[in-house]
């Protein structure tokens, strides 16, 4: 059944958005300023995507594109806060393949956009803002309603295109980190819609990499985290015609959820440690909101005792560096 299931992730029709693989960095002077009982640290570096600046949300929408341009869209439809990096890519995408772009976004309505919110405009998407998180899903039925109505083909896209399909996406880059020569015992990463690490779990299975996925939640608690990614892997592993083992579903589903903070989006003091450390030590700009809490996370294992230094950790970078400059 893995087999199947395979061949079925290696054939999913893809829009190449970014058809270069992505580099692995090994961040020697990072191990280093950790410690003689830091593990071998490597950087799947998705931040350098050669498309719309970047990011995981990237890999997601390859699939996720093709599948709306299969179904006739002529409008893209999605959501996020106003320096959404997913919404920030969908109106990249969008313009690429000559669609439009119509983002709902919530936050303080800026007089100046800046960021993503910034990008999303030279990107050419059309902006509605709504004052909460909440109102982001009516709104986005109501557009929809609307364009159909004026003759429109619109294709919804919900929270970070981590639908099953856009995971699937996501697991196809798996096979970038085993050409590169690394077999990582542990990936550490940044989850918040549950997407990204659904996609990572069903590739490390599909492509037989035994290792330990830990995602580090920059918003919601862990068990709603784990229930969305085992819906993700259900059905992923219905999508791709595989059994519900061939996509990882039977590993336990790691997600910390410690290193929130005070919220979604506002900064920690490990945060903020992490971030300036792995600049001066690596050249290497993380972003506030995700990855500079995720590389918390993983100093925080490595400063607990829970890696082995015999081990090889690798940290995949999911972008979003644009929210430094909002």
């Amino acid at each position: 059944m893995v087999a199947t299931a395979l061949a079925s992730l290696t054939t999913l029709p893809r829009v190449r958005l970014a058809p270069h693989p992505t580099p692995v960095d090994t961040l020697t002077r990072l191990r280093a300023a950790l410690g003689p009982s830091c593990p071998a640290l490597y950087m799947k570096r998705d931040d350098l995507l050669s498309f719309g600046m970047g990011g995981n949300k990237i890999r997601k929408l390859q699939t996720v594109l093709a599948e709306a341009m299969a179904a006739g869209a002529d409008t893209l439809i999605t959501c996020g806060g106003i320096q959404s990096n997913h919404c920030r890519a969908t109106a990249a995408a969008g313009a690429a393949q000559g669609l439009r772009v119509v983002l709902v976004v919530n936050g303080v309505p800026q007089e100046r956009p800046t960021g993503n919110a910034l990008l999303d405009r030279l990107f050419g998407a059309e902006v509605r803002l709504v004052a909460t998180r909440h109102d982001r899903a009516p709104m986005m039925d109501a557009v929809a309603a609307e364009l159909v109505a004026q003759g429109r083909r619109p294709f919804v896209i919900p929270l970070g295109a981590s639908t099953p399909i856009g995971a699937a996406g996501f697991a196809q880059g798996l096979e970038e980190v085993l050409v590169s020569g690394l077999r990582p015992d542990v990936i550490v990463h940044a989850t918040s819609s549950g997407g990204t690490q659904a996609g990572l779990i069903a590739g490390c299975a599909l492509f037989g990499l035994d290792a330990r996925v830990i995602g580090i939640s920059a918003d919601e608690p862990a068990h709603i985290l784990q229930a969305l990614i085992r819906d993700l892997l259900e059905s992923i592993a219905e999508r791709l015609g595989g059994s519900r083992a061939a996509v990882g579903i039977d590993k336990e589903i790691v997600v910390d959820d410690g290193w929130v903070g005070e919220g979604y989006g506002i900064p920690t003091a490990d945060s903020i440690e992490a971030l300036t450390m792995v600049a001066r030590r690596e050249g290497i700009v993380l972003d506030p909101v995700y990855t500079a809490k995720a590389m918390a996370g993983l100093i925080g294992h490595v400063r607990a005792g829970q890696f082995s230094a015999a081990e090889t950790v690798l940290f995949w970078h999911t972008g979003g560096q644009a929210g430094l400059f909002a």
